[in-house]
């Protein structure tokens, strides 16, 4: 494998660097393998069409060998941050800018080597979070999945309006392929996000449903 992470941590700026060209030194400093970004397209009528893509990074799993109480705190403040900067740039890249994007998410499949909690630790916490929100210029929660996975499967990352989260309409799912990665000892790291709703969407809204408690069941129409 062609991994070459860097010993000795070396602090830069990268809050106006792009990550689309010249990475090199940072892809050594977090064990990226690679990194790709998928793209769909979905034809509206009398509209632009929605546009849906995943950037997705591959690393070498920082806590490879580490026992069920070791610290995951320190590699996480260094990687997360990194990651959020690479997979938003692609994302940004892809759909036009923040002012596109219009409903996010996120994913983490670990190999079999490594721990559920490996994925968790590069995804739920602020040092990811809080930039793929700031980036892509959301408040919402970001909604996720997470768990294992071998190379070559097949995923679905949820997502849902990046300021709106009870807005129905956003609930959405894309696909990304996870081709040759993750590795038994890699965690594969997503981002998603798209420039619009569901097409065709037409199932309400949580904010203006009418209320609706079990009472329903004891005239339900069979």
């Amino acid at each position: 494998m062609n991994y070459s992470i860097r010993n000795t941590p070396q602090a830069v700026d990268l809050s106006t660097r792009s990550t689309l060209n010249g990475y090199g030194d940072i892809a050594a400093a977090v064990g990226l393998r690679k990194i790709s970004t998928q793209q769909e397209e979905l034809p509206r009528e009398g509209s632009a069409p929605i546009v849906r893509a995943t950037a997705t990074a591959v690393i070498r799993n920082p806590w490879l060998g580490t026992d069920n109480h070791a610290d995951l705190q320190l590699a996480t403040q260094r990687v997360a941050p990194v990651l959020a900067k690479l997979l938003t740039d692609r994302l940004l890249d892809a759909l036009g800018g923040a002012d596109s994007v219009e409903a996010f998410g996120k994913a983490a499949f670990v190999g079999i080597s490594g721990q559920l909690e490996h994925a968790a630790a590069l995804v739920h916490t602020p040092y990811f979070g809080n930039l793929v929100r700031e980036a892509l210029g959301g408040t919402s929660i970001i909604c996720f999945v997470d768990g294992r996975a071998e190379a070559g499967e097949l995923v679905r990352i949820p997502m849902w309006h990046k300021t709106a989260a009870a807005t129905r309409s956003h609930y959405q799912t894309v696909e990304a392929h996870l081709s040759d990665a993750p590795h038994p000892d890699e965690i594969a790291i997503i981002a998603a996000a798209s420039t619009g709703p569901r097409p065709f969407a037409r199932i309400g809204d949580r904010t203006t449903d009418q209320p609706v408690t079990s009472a329903i069941l004891k005239e339900i129409a069979l």
